[in-house]
């Protein structure tokens, strides 16, 4: 029976070494995507690390319309749709009216707008305020994801529920990054 235990015990171990040190564990800590417009050119990408007061993000974009755009997290990680319809609604896990000017606070996935210079190029960084990129209630990565959009027009930060923004013009689905 000895000989047995033994056995057994070094079949565990070995399997425990043939499983791939590369899996990420459940809790991410670092994000990212890649966003594309509707005819598959790159158009922006979003870092997002998770720190102290929430989660840091900094989103490059390039190639945009000169103007002002509005950029939100949505709440499910699929850009599949031609208008970009499938990552659904804002990011809200704490059941917030949309809009920076809300008084009972904004939804977690509102962010300032996006200035794009004449080069097409511009740059937002920020940070989300008690949001995890992964574990607890306000996890961006839950179990149907997260998408960063870029809109046609500038949020007014009043209006519900995505503050007239206009049109998706960019999407990108959230991918754990780092590891």
């Amino acid at each position: 029976m000895r000989h047995f235990t033994i056995i057994a015990a070094a079949g565990a171990l070995a399997a425990c070494a043939t499983t791939p040190s590369s899996q990420p564990s459940a809790d991410f800590t670092r994000a990212s995507a890649a966003l594309f417009d509707s005819g598959g050119t790159q158009s922006a990408d979003a870092d997002l690390m998770e720190n102290d007061d929430g989660i840091g993000v900094t989103i490059r974009a390039y190639g945009l319309t000169p103007g002002v755009h509005a950029v939100h997290i949505h709440e499910t990680g699929n850009c599949d749709a031609y208008d970009f319809s499938s990552a659904a609604g804002h990011w809200n896990p704490l059941d917030r009216e949309h809009g920076r000017e809300s008084p009972g606070g904004q939804h977690m996935g509102d962010m300032p707008n996006l200035v794009i210079g004449q080069a097409g190029e511009g740059l937002i960084e920020l940070t989300i305020e008690g949001a995890r990129v992964s574990g607890g209630r306000t996890a961006l990565l839950d179990e149907d994801g997260a998408a960063v959009v870029i809109h046609a027009l500038p949020d007014d930060y009043r209006s519900q529920p995505s503050g007239a923004a206009g049109e998706r013009i960019a999407c990108g689905v959230v991918e754990p990054a780092g590891y």
